[in-house]
């Protein structure tokens, strides 16, 4: 997968994770990126352009802050694993949040009972 977002880093080959791409900064720090997480960011710049740059601002502050981090679609069933390596994993919501950035979602289930 293409992340025009993130080219300016070094990309890590995994082969334990061949789904997820690891991105590292020239300071070490490393993050994993799941194709899940990357269509909710594109999302959030389909719906919040204006606020796009800030939210891969907040990317980049957390990544260097923490140093490890996995930003999955998913906390409880991530899609890319990683043993002894004290990756700290995120979605979306956890950078977005904070930024008061808010997507409404509107794909819930049908109101109306069987």
């Amino acid at each position: 997968m293409n992340y025009p977002e993130f080219e300016h880093l070094k990309i890590i080959e995994d082969k334990n994770n061949p789904f997820s791409t690891l991105f590292e900064y020239e300071s070490g720090e490393r993050f994993y990126i799941e194709p899940a997480f990357y269509r909710q960011l594109l999302g959030f710049k389909e719906h919040r352009l204006e606020d796009y740059p800030r939210i891969l601002k907040r990317m980049e502050e957390v990544v260097k802050k923490n140093k490890k981090v996995i930003f999955t679609a998913e906390f409880e069933y991530p899609q890319t694993l990683v043993e002894n390596e004290n990756y700290i994993i995120l979605e979306i919501f956890d950078i977005t949040d904070p930024l008061q950035i808010y997507v409404e979602d509107k794909s819930r289930g049908s109101d109306y009972g069987d």
